[in-house]
Protein backbone atom coordinates (compact mmCIF):
# COMPACT_ATOMS: atom_id res chain seq x y z
CA UNK A 1 0.00 0.00 0.00
CA UNK A 2 1.28 3.42 -0.69
CA UNK A 3 2.13 5.83 1.81
CA UNK A 4 0.25 8.97 1.48
CA UNK A 5 2.40 12.12 2.25
CA UNK A 6 -1.22 14.64 2.66
CA UNK A 7 -2.31 13.04 6.31
CA UNK A 8 0.86 12.32 8.01
CA UNK A 9 3.07 14.23 10.36
CA UNK A 10 5.19 11.91 11.63
CA UNK A 11 7.66 12.05 14.85
CA UNK A 12 8.05 15.62 16.49
CA UNK A 13 11.33 16.88 16.46
CA UNK A 14 11.05 17.63 20.29
CA UNK A 15 10.40 14.01 20.90
CA UNK A 16 13.27 12.53 18.45
CA UNK A 17 16.10 12.11 21.32
CA UNK A 18 18.87 9.33 22.00
CA UNK A 19 21.13 7.93 24.62
CA UNK A 20 24.52 7.17 23.78
CA UNK A 21 23.66 3.57 24.36
CA UNK A 22 21.14 3.80 21.90
CA UNK A 23 23.57 4.91 19.35
CA UNK A 24 25.94 2.22 19.13
CA UNK A 25 23.90 -1.08 19.11
CA UNK A 26 25.26 -4.41 18.32
CA UNK A 27 26.57 -4.74 14.90
CA UNK A 28 25.25 -6.96 12.22
CA UNK A 29 26.95 -10.20 10.90
CA UNK A 30 28.58 -9.98 7.86
CA UNK A 31 28.00 -13.88 7.34
CA UNK A 32 24.71 -14.57 9.20
CA UNK A 33 22.39 -11.51 8.17
CA UNK A 34 21.17 -11.33 4.64
CA UNK A 35 23.84 -9.26 2.42
CA UNK A 36 20.61 -7.00 1.69
CA UNK A 37 20.70 -5.88 4.94
CA UNK A 38 23.82 -4.31 4.68
CA UNK A 39 22.74 -2.54 1.34
CA UNK A 40 20.39 -0.92 3.20
CA UNK A 41 22.67 0.04 5.81
CA UNK A 42 24.86 1.80 4.03
CA UNK A 43 22.64 2.97 1.55
CA UNK A 44 20.65 4.82 4.33
CA UNK A 45 24.21 5.90 6.03
CA UNK A 46 24.68 7.55 2.53
CA UNK A 47 21.49 9.35 2.68
CA UNK A 48 22.10 10.72 6.17
CA UNK A 49 25.63 11.92 5.41
CA UNK A 50 24.20 13.56 2.53
CA UNK A 51 21.60 15.32 4.92
CA UNK A 52 24.47 16.67 6.78
CA UNK A 53 26.04 17.82 3.89
CA UNK A 54 23.23 19.80 2.73
CA UNK A 55 22.60 21.42 5.50
CA UNK A 56 25.49 22.47 6.09
CA UNK A 57 25.49 24.22 3.07
CA UNK A 58 22.23 25.46 3.06
CA UNK A 59 22.84 27.42 6.73
CA UNK A 60 26.29 28.65 5.31
CA UNK A 61 23.69 30.43 2.66
CA UNK A 62 20.76 31.23 4.31
CA UNK A 63 20.21 33.22 7.69
CA UNK A 64 16.81 31.97 8.35
CA UNK A 65 17.29 28.69 7.89
CA UNK A 66 20.41 28.12 10.25
CA UNK A 67 18.15 27.89 13.53
CA UNK A 68 15.58 25.50 12.34
CA UNK A 69 18.75 23.27 9.66
CA UNK A 70 20.50 23.04 13.08
CA UNK A 71 17.80 21.53 14.76
CA UNK A 72 17.08 18.74 12.45
CA UNK A 73 20.93 18.60 11.81
CA UNK A 74 21.44 17.14 15.39
CA UNK A 75 18.76 14.21 14.79
CA UNK A 76 20.45 13.79 11.28
CA UNK A 77 23.32 13.30 12.59
CA UNK A 78 22.59 10.83 15.37
CA UNK A 79 20.69 8.99 12.85
CA UNK A 80 23.87 8.65 10.95
CA UNK A 81 25.75 7.48 13.47
CA UNK A 82 22.91 5.01 14.42
CA UNK A 83 23.18 3.03 11.46
CA UNK A 84 26.67 3.47 10.61
CA UNK A 85 28.06 1.73 13.68
CA UNK A 86 25.93 -1.43 12.80
CA UNK A 87 28.42 -2.13 10.52
CA UNK A 88 30.72 -4.43 12.89
CA UNK A 89 34.64 -4.99 13.41
CA UNK A 90 34.38 -8.36 11.87
CA UNK A 91 34.41 -6.80 8.41
CA UNK A 92 37.96 -5.68 7.29
CA UNK A 93 38.16 -2.20 5.19
CA UNK A 94 38.33 -4.13 2.05
CA UNK A 95 35.60 -6.62 3.02
CA UNK A 96 33.37 -3.15 3.50
CA UNK A 97 34.66 -1.51 0.26
CA UNK A 98 33.02 -4.84 -1.33
CA UNK A 99 29.94 -4.19 0.09
CA UNK A 100 30.41 -0.63 -1.07
CA UNK A 101 30.14 -1.94 -4.46
CA UNK A 102 27.70 -4.18 -3.81
CA UNK A 103 25.45 -1.02 -2.97
CA UNK A 104 26.42 0.59 -6.03
CA UNK A 105 25.75 -2.30 -8.41
CA UNK A 106 22.58 -3.40 -6.88
CA UNK A 107 20.83 -0.11 -5.84
CA UNK A 108 21.76 1.43 -9.30
CA UNK A 109 20.69 -1.04 -11.41
CA UNK A 110 17.25 -1.34 -9.72
CA UNK A 111 17.14 2.57 -10.24
CA UNK A 112 18.12 2.36 -13.78
CA UNK A 113 15.05 0.22 -14.60
CA UNK A 114 12.23 1.94 -13.09
CA UNK A 115 13.93 5.38 -14.03
CA UNK A 116 11.42 7.44 -16.49
CA UNK A 117 13.40 9.58 -18.22
CA UNK A 118 15.71 7.64 -21.02
CA UNK A 119 18.80 9.86 -20.86
CA UNK A 120 18.70 9.42 -16.87
CA UNK A 121 18.71 5.92 -17.13
CA UNK A 122 21.56 6.07 -19.85
CA UNK A 123 23.29 7.81 -17.49
CA UNK A 124 22.61 5.02 -14.64
CA UNK A 125 23.49 2.34 -17.03
CA UNK A 126 27.01 4.13 -17.68
CA UNK A 127 27.90 4.77 -14.23
CA UNK A 128 26.65 0.82 -13.08
CA UNK A 129 29.12 -1.10 -15.50
CA UNK A 130 32.28 0.95 -13.76
CA UNK A 131 31.09 0.15 -10.12
CA UNK A 132 30.58 -3.08 -11.30
CA UNK A 133 34.69 -3.26 -12.57
CA UNK A 134 35.70 -1.46 -9.35
CA UNK A 135 33.84 -4.30 -7.53
CA UNK A 136 35.85 -7.15 -9.62
CA UNK A 137 39.07 -5.18 -8.90
CA UNK A 138 38.58 -5.17 -5.31
CA UNK A 139 38.06 -8.60 -5.08
CA UNK A 140 41.18 -9.46 -6.50
CA UNK A 141 42.99 -7.08 -3.75
CA UNK A 142 40.82 -9.12 -1.03
CA UNK A 143 41.95 -12.14 -2.88
CA UNK A 144 46.18 -11.07 -2.98
CA UNK A 145 45.80 -9.39 0.83
CA UNK A 146 43.71 -11.30 2.48
CA UNK A 147 42.93 -14.60 0.99
CA UNK A 148 39.41 -14.06 0.75
CA UNK A 149 36.47 -14.96 -1.26
CA UNK A 150 34.60 -11.53 -2.19
CA UNK A 151 31.18 -13.69 -2.58
CA UNK A 152 31.52 -14.75 1.11
CA UNK A 153 30.43 -10.83 1.82
CA UNK A 154 28.51 -10.98 -1.49
CA UNK A 155 26.67 -13.93 -0.48
CA UNK A 156 25.95 -15.24 -4.65
CA UNK A 157 23.96 -12.27 -5.24
CA UNK A 158 26.05 -9.73 -7.41
CA UNK A 159 28.63 -11.48 -10.40
CA UNK A 160 32.73 -11.04 -10.07
CA UNK A 161 33.64 -9.88 -13.32
CA UNK A 162 35.27 -7.09 -15.17
CA UNK A 163 33.26 -4.65 -16.39
CA UNK A 164 34.04 -1.01 -17.86
CA UNK A 165 38.14 -1.39 -17.15
CA UNK A 166 38.62 1.03 -14.83
CA UNK A 167 41.84 1.65 -16.74
CA UNK A 168 39.38 3.77 -19.29
CA UNK A 169 37.34 4.88 -17.56
CA UNK A 170 39.16 8.43 -16.45
CA UNK A 171 37.82 11.43 -17.94
CA UNK A 172 38.40 14.86 -18.95
CA UNK A 173 35.99 17.14 -16.27
CA UNK A 174 33.95 18.18 -19.18
CA UNK A 175 33.16 14.86 -20.06
CA UNK A 176 31.52 14.25 -16.48
CA UNK A 177 28.66 16.56 -16.88
CA UNK A 178 25.48 15.88 -17.93
CA UNK A 179 22.55 17.29 -19.03
CA UNK A 180 19.71 18.00 -15.70
CA UNK A 181 16.17 17.30 -15.74
CA UNK A 182 14.00 20.29 -15.25
CA UNK A 183 12.56 20.78 -12.22
CA UNK A 184 9.04 21.43 -13.41
CA UNK A 185 8.28 18.66 -15.93
CA UNK A 186 10.58 15.85 -14.43
CA UNK A 187 8.83 13.21 -12.86
CA UNK A 188 9.12 13.36 -8.46
CA UNK A 189 10.48 9.35 -9.02
CA UNK A 190 13.52 10.78 -10.96
CA UNK A 191 14.06 13.63 -8.64
CA UNK A 192 14.09 10.88 -5.81
CA UNK A 193 16.32 8.72 -7.88
CA UNK A 194 19.17 11.12 -8.86
CA UNK A 195 19.38 11.99 -4.80
CA UNK A 196 19.67 8.80 -3.64
CA UNK A 197 22.62 7.89 -6.57
CA UNK A 198 24.30 10.55 -5.68
CA UNK A 199 24.07 10.47 -1.74
CA UNK A 200 25.35 6.56 -2.38
CA UNK A 201 28.67 7.80 -4.25
CA UNK A 202 29.19 10.36 -2.32
CA UNK A 203 29.53 8.28 0.69
CA UNK A 204 31.65 6.01 -0.96
CA UNK A 205 33.97 8.58 -2.65
CA UNK A 206 34.74 9.79 0.76
CA UNK A 207 35.22 6.22 2.35
CA UNK A 208 37.87 5.54 -0.03
CA UNK A 209 40.03 8.64 0.61
CA UNK A 210 39.45 7.81 3.89
CA UNK A 211 40.77 4.20 4.12
CA UNK A 212 42.95 4.16 1.45
CA UNK A 213 46.30 5.88 2.99
CA UNK A 214 45.89 3.50 5.82
CA UNK A 215 46.94 0.64 3.95
CA UNK A 216 50.57 -0.36 4.35
CA UNK A 217 50.26 -2.69 0.83
CA UNK A 218 51.39 -0.32 -1.72
CA UNK A 219 49.55 -1.98 -4.51
CA UNK A 220 46.05 -1.12 -2.22
CA UNK A 221 47.17 2.17 -1.51
CA UNK A 222 47.42 3.16 -5.43
CA UNK A 223 44.09 1.14 -6.10
CA UNK A 224 42.15 3.03 -3.41
CA UNK A 225 43.67 6.14 -5.32
CA UNK A 226 42.75 5.26 -8.48
CA UNK A 227 39.43 4.31 -7.79
CA UNK A 228 38.57 7.41 -5.33
CA UNK A 229 39.35 9.61 -8.99
CA UNK A 230 36.79 8.00 -10.57
CA UNK A 231 34.32 8.00 -7.42
CA UNK A 232 34.56 11.79 -7.35
CA UNK A 233 33.68 11.25 -11.21
CA UNK A 234 30.66 10.23 -10.21
CA UNK A 235 30.04 12.14 -7.76
CA UNK A 236 30.07 14.88 -10.58
CA UNK A 237 27.89 13.30 -12.83
CA UNK A 238 25.43 12.50 -10.75
CA UNK A 239 25.22 16.20 -9.32
CA UNK A 240 25.44 17.17 -12.47
CA UNK A 241 21.74 15.51 -13.60
CA UNK A 242 20.12 17.82 -10.85
CA UNK A 243 18.58 20.81 -11.68
CA UNK A 244 20.40 23.90 -10.23
CA UNK A 245 17.69 26.05 -10.49
CA UNK A 246 15.70 24.43 -7.71
CA UNK A 247 15.81 27.06 -4.53
CA UNK A 248 17.48 26.31 -1.22
CA UNK A 249 13.76 25.26 0.22
CA UNK A 250 12.69 23.61 -2.62
CA UNK A 251 15.96 21.39 -2.20
CA UNK A 252 15.58 20.57 1.67
CA UNK A 253 11.95 19.44 0.76
CA UNK A 254 13.51 17.02 -1.84
CA UNK A 255 16.35 15.93 0.58
CA UNK A 256 13.30 15.48 3.18
CA UNK A 257 11.35 13.40 1.06
CA UNK A 258 14.22 11.26 -0.55
CA UNK A 259 15.11 10.27 3.28
CA UNK A 260 11.13 9.26 3.66
CA UNK A 261 11.29 7.33 0.38
CA UNK A 262 14.53 5.12 1.09
CA UNK A 263 13.38 4.14 4.49
CA UNK A 264 9.99 3.51 3.44
CA UNK A 265 11.80 1.07 0.68
CA UNK A 266 13.52 -0.36 3.06
CA UNK A 267 10.78 -0.53 5.94
CA UNK A 268 8.78 -2.46 3.09
CA UNK A 269 11.75 -5.36 2.51
CA UNK A 270 13.87 -5.48 5.62
CA UNK A 271 14.24 -9.23 7.15
CA UNK A 272 16.28 -8.34 10.38
CA UNK A 273 12.89 -7.56 12.91
CA UNK A 274 15.54 -5.69 15.02
CA UNK A 275 16.86 -3.79 12.15
CA UNK A 276 13.59 -2.90 10.41
CA UNK A 277 12.37 -1.37 13.88
CA UNK A 278 15.00 0.93 13.51
CA UNK A 279 13.56 1.67 9.82
CA UNK A 280 10.45 2.43 11.34
CA UNK A 281 10.81 4.61 13.78
CA UNK A 282 13.61 6.66 11.30
CA UNK A 283 10.68 6.78 8.99
CA UNK A 284 8.01 8.32 11.98
CA UNK A 285 11.27 10.49 12.14
CA UNK A 286 12.09 11.97 8.48
CA UNK A 287 7.98 12.35 8.11
CA UNK A 288 8.80 14.76 10.90
CA UNK A 289 11.57 16.81 9.13
CA UNK A 290 9.22 16.38 6.14
CA UNK A 291 6.75 18.09 7.66
CA UNK A 292 9.14 20.67 8.50
CA UNK A 293 10.54 21.48 5.95
CA UNK A 294 6.92 21.56 3.96
CA UNK A 295 5.96 23.94 6.80
CA UNK A 296 8.63 26.48 6.05
CA UNK A 297 8.42 25.98 2.09
CA UNK A 298 4.89 27.61 2.81
CA UNK A 299 6.81 30.15 4.59
CA UNK A 300 9.34 31.11 2.83
CA UNK A 301 8.07 30.91 -0.56
CA UNK A 302 4.82 31.72 -0.02
CA UNK A 303 3.61 27.96 -2.25
CA UNK A 304 1.94 24.84 -1.50
CA UNK A 305 4.99 21.98 -0.91
CA UNK A 306 2.09 19.55 -2.48
CA UNK A 307 2.95 21.06 -6.08
CA UNK A 308 6.73 19.47 -6.08
CA UNK A 309 5.32 16.34 -4.21
CA UNK A 310 3.63 13.66 -5.25
CA UNK A 311 0.62 12.66 -2.90
CA UNK A 312 2.09 9.43 -2.51
CA UNK A 313 5.10 7.92 -2.43
CA UNK A 314 6.39 5.92 -5.76
CA UNK A 315 6.59 2.19 -5.93
CA UNK A 316 9.84 0.97 -3.05
CA UNK A 317 13.32 0.50 -4.79
CA UNK A 318 13.83 -3.11 -5.30
CA UNK A 319 16.50 -4.76 -2.75
CA UNK A 320 17.04 -8.04 -5.51
CA UNK A 321 19.86 -8.93 -6.75
CA UNK A 322 19.79 -7.47 -10.50
CA UNK A 323 21.85 -10.19 -11.63
CA UNK A 324 20.81 -10.48 -15.52
CA UNK A 325 19.93 -6.81 -15.93
CA UNK A 326 23.75 -5.99 -15.27
CA UNK A 327 24.50 -8.95 -17.40
CA UNK A 328 22.67 -7.41 -20.62
CA UNK A 329 23.91 -4.11 -19.92
CA UNK A 330 27.53 -5.36 -19.85
CA UNK A 331 26.95 -7.24 -22.62
CA UNK A 332 25.81 -4.16 -24.76
CA UNK A 333 26.78 -1.12 -23.39
CA UNK A 334 30.69 -2.23 -22.35
CA UNK A 335 32.12 0.16 -25.03
CA UNK A 336 30.23 3.12 -24.10
CA UNK A 337 32.36 6.27 -23.50
CA UNK A 338 31.20 10.01 -22.76
CA UNK A 339 32.03 12.87 -25.53
CA UNK A 340 30.84 15.99 -23.57
CA UNK A 341 27.18 15.07 -21.75
CA UNK A 342 26.52 12.00 -24.36
CA UNK A 343 26.87 8.60 -24.75
CA UNK A 344 28.91 7.41 -27.53
CA UNK A 345 30.97 4.54 -28.94
CA UNK A 346 34.34 4.25 -28.35
CA UNK A 347 35.63 5.59 -31.52
CA UNK A 348 34.05 8.86 -31.23
CA UNK A 349 35.52 9.43 -27.27
CA UNK A 350 36.51 13.33 -26.69
CA UNK A 351 40.35 13.65 -27.58
CA UNK A 352 40.20 15.62 -24.28
CA UNK A 353 39.73 12.13 -22.21
CA UNK A 354 42.03 10.22 -24.21
CA UNK A 355 44.99 12.81 -23.76
CA UNK A 356 44.30 13.03 -19.96
CA UNK A 357 43.70 9.48 -19.56
CA UNK A 358 47.10 8.17 -21.48
CA UNK A 359 48.80 10.88 -18.66
CA UNK A 360 47.13 9.45 -15.42
CA UNK A 361 48.19 5.80 -16.82
CA UNK A 362 51.67 6.48 -18.48
CA UNK A 363 53.22 4.86 -15.24
CA UNK A 364 50.58 1.83 -15.12
CA UNK A 365 47.51 1.24 -14.11
CA UNK A 366 46.86 0.01 -10.28
CA UNK A 367 43.28 -1.61 -11.20
CA UNK A 368 45.22 -3.16 -14.04
CA UNK A 369 48.04 -4.80 -12.15
CA UNK A 370 46.16 -5.94 -9.27
CA UNK A 371 43.85 -8.40 -11.36
CA UNK A 372 46.89 -9.48 -13.62
CA UNK A 373 45.92 -13.10 -13.85
CA UNK A 374 43.33 -13.07 -10.97
CA UNK A 375 39.91 -14.90 -12.15
CA UNK A 376 37.71 -15.25 -9.60
CA UNK A 377 36.10 -19.37 -9.16
CA UNK A 378 33.34 -19.82 -6.63
CA UNK A 379 34.83 -22.00 -3.92
CA UNK A 380 38.19 -20.24 -3.32
CA UNK A 381 38.16 -19.67 -0.12
CA UNK A 382 38.63 -23.31 0.73
CA UNK A 383 40.50 -24.46 -1.94
CA UNK A 384 44.16 -24.22 -1.80
CA UNK A 385 45.66 -21.62 -4.53
CA UNK A 386 49.08 -22.49 -6.26
CA UNK A 387 51.50 -20.04 -4.98
CA UNK A 388 51.94 -16.71 -6.80
CA UNK A 389 55.23 -15.92 -8.51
Amino acid sequence: MALSLTDIKGCPIDRQRFTWRELVQKPISKLDDDAFTRVRIILLNGLEMEALRFSHSAARMNRALREPLARLRRVEQHQATMINWLIGADHSPLETTIAYEQVAIEVTAAVAQTEPDAYLAQTYRFGLLEDFDHMYRYSAMLDRLEGKDANNILQCYTDILPGRPTVVEHRHPDDDLRNPFDRRTAAPISKLHALTIMAAEQQTHNYYMNIGPLFTDPIARLLYAEIASIEEQHVTQYESIIDPDQTWMEQWVMHELNEVYNYYSCVQQETNPRIKALWERFLDYELGHLQVAMDLFKEHERRDPMEILPDELPEPIKFASQRDFVRKVLLQEVDLRANGPDFVPRDQENEASIRYRDHMNSEGSPTEAVAEGYMWNPGTEQTPRPARK
